[in-house]
């Protein structure tokens, strides 16, 4: 099996015996839990901003119409949104928002798509929407983060079958395994009829508190249900994290010596790790 990596300048594919030039792919992460307050958007800004800060082209899509992710990174919610690319009315370029970073773009939501479920109901094939939308941009980006809505409904289904992979985050409070399950159980659907290379990314651990007994014990209780799914990576309960949205900014740029930006460099590091690409040398420097 070959190793492969990614040079951040060319977006070329290197192997042991050749390169090709123009081939690789995006890898397409959705962020994705139907339990609302586990931080998926503030994993999605905070994981697609510092996997960019490592100069690794990405690309956030807001699906979730509560436009948290389009907000926290200070884009407007203008007229053009994913709700446009999901009904066929603009192509995906022409409604991406490029923001403040240099490798980092976003595909922001808006209010119209609180109604996108109701439309897309009698679209064909509307399971594959978002898939088909992204095939010709994919090549443009080396990761594509989806933040999803906190339900299992068309618009999270949209997500799955475009996606490669899924990221879980987990509130290490009470009751954190709640519905997982029912996650667990759409993902396998997914995979039998829509996606079958879906796979999980990994679970992440969120918002915990040293000073609580049940984090630790939410901690073990995962692990050993996911085992090696979970990142070693662990997001705490952080001030300045909380803080950063409200600046629409992410947390590495509002305070980078923060706990909850030492964080999110570290689980993006792992991110990295996992599929074989570079450390963040930038910055952990």
């Amino acid at each position: 099996m070959h190793s492969y990596a990614i040079r951040r300048r060319d977006r070329t594919l290197v192997n042991h015996h050749s390169t090709v030039k123009n081939f690789f792919m995006a890898k397409i992460i959705v962020i994705a839990n139907q339990k609302g307050g586990v931080g998926k958007t503030t994993t999605a800004i905070n994981l697609s901003a510092t996997v960019a800060a490592a100069e690794f082209k990405t690309l956030l899509i807001d699906i979730d119409p509560q436009s948290n992710s389009t907000s926290g990174l200070g884009i407007e919610r203008n007229s053009l949104s994913v709700y446009q690319v999901l009904i066929g009315l603009e192509p995906a370029e022409n409604c991406i928002v490029n923001s403040y970073m240099p490798y980092l773009d976003i595909l922001p939501s808006n209010i119209d798509l609180v109604g996108a479920e109701v439309e897309m109901v009698s679209i064909e094939n509307r399971e594959y929407l978002l898939k088909n939308a992204l095939q010709h941009i994919r090549s443009d980006y080396d990761f594509i983060f989806i933040d999803c809505p906190p339900s299992l409904g068309l618009l999270t289904l949209n997500a799955l079958t475009s996606a490669d992979s899924v990221l879980i985050p987990v509130q290490c409070e009470y009751f954190a395994l709640e519905g997982l399950g029912q996650l667990l159980n759409t993902i396998n659907v997914v995979k039998k009829n829509f996606n079958e290379p879906l796979s999980i990314e990994g679970v992440l651990l969120t918002m915990f508190d040293t000073r609580l007994r049940l984090s630790n014990q939410v901690v073990e209780e995962v692990k050993k249900y996911f085992g090696s799914k979970v990142f070693q990576t662990i997001i705490h309960r952080n001030v300045r994290l909380s803080e950063a949205p409200s600046h629409s900014k992410p947390v590495i740029l509002y305070d980078a010596s923060s706990v909850g930006a030492q964080n999110y460099i570290s689980l993006a590091s792992e991110l990295l790790q996992r599929n074989n690409l570079q450390k963040m040398e930038k910055i952990v420097e």
